[in-house]
């Protein structure tokens, strides 16, 4: 059609993407009214070993953690796909960091076996080793989570399951703007666009596809991953 056609399909979109910002709005805003529940602070391992929890804060009052998923004992290649591009879209944490707040990942493995592998992905983040941890403010993989520290008590303030990983997933909010979306089978779609099962280009050659921008990287044997994130 021609641009002045277009231009008033588009804009009859735009009071519902209006609609739904504003109501993202009002959800954030009950968000920061939510109950919150006090954690017993303890150490996490890290680089520098055992770790307090008010040091994991960095001197802030808030901090955002992702809890990574692990696989023990198995690859790079084999670890979780999901997790892998989660954290592989949020490189830098300074806007966060400008507001008062931390950003961290909380991994399930040990943390001798997850440090070289934030080595070889180039991660910037902190990581700590939830393993053996058992309680839940702490442990369990793909979520995000938010805490408080308010002088010597922490607080576990909010946390996500399910697709609300896609907050930090800005890859997958893009391709939600393009006309073909994320070419998933789940997705309505108009007759005849490109749609493969879900999942399907979260890996490549048997490895997440993240993985593919680290030096010398090569095809590996595919594994038989359990769809984690």
């Amino acid at each position: 059609m021609d641009r002045e056609t277009w231009l008033r399909e588009r804009e009859a979109l735009l009071p519902r993407e209006k609609a739904h910002t504003r109501e993202g709005d009002a959800i954030a805003a009950a968000r920061r009214r939510l109950p919150m529940t006090e954690i017993e602070p303890i150490a996490l391992v890290g680089a520098g070993g055992p770790t307090p929890l008010a040091e994991i804060f960095q001197g802030r009052d808030q901090l955002v953690v992702y809890k990574h998923m692990w696989h023990e004992g198995l690859p790079f290649e084999a670890q979780c796909e999901g997790c892998t591009a989660s954290i592989w879209d949020f490189h830098d944490a300074a806007y966060l960091e400008a507001r008062g707040v931390s950003f961290a990942v909380f991994g399930e493995g040990p943390f001798a076996e997850m440090a070289p592998f934030k080595e070889f992905m180039g991660y910037t983040h902190d990581w700590y080793s939830t393993y053996g941890v058992d309680d839940p403010a702490y442990a369990g993989g793909g979520i995000l989570a938010c805490y408080l520290r308010q002088g010597d008590r922490f607080f576990l303030t909010y946390e996500s399951t399910g697709r609300g990983v896609e907050a930090i997933m800005a890859s997958h909010k893009l391709l939600d703007l393009t006309v073909y979306g994320r070419q998933e089978v789940w997705e309505d779609s108009p007759e005849g666009w490109p749609q493969e099962p879900t999942y399907t280009r979260w890996r490549r050659d048997g490895r997440p596809v993240p993985q593919w921008t680290r030096p010398a990287v090569t095809p590996v044997h595919a594994h038989n991953p359990q769809h984690c994130h």
